[in-house]
């Protein structure tokens, strides 16, 4: 089930995958990126509970 306080995707337009494949602004690895518009609500629930238990997502890094 979709939290309806929280938008659609994580991301924040802070796009950087630099040093690893994980974005430092949503926390998503580039494959989560890419695939999130094809994704079932229960795959996006999964990707939302593991960033942000990581602290994520971060305006700034």
């Amino acid at each position: 089930m979709q939290n309806k306080s929280r938008p659609d995707t994580p991301c924040v337009a802070v796009c950087s995958t630099t040093f690893d494949d994980v974005c430092r602004g949503c926390g998503r690895t580039v494959a989560e990126v890419a695939n999130w518009v094809f994704m079932t609500e229960e795959e996006k629930e999964r990707v939302w509970t593991r960033i942000t238990a990581e602290g994520y997502p971060r305006r700034q890094s």
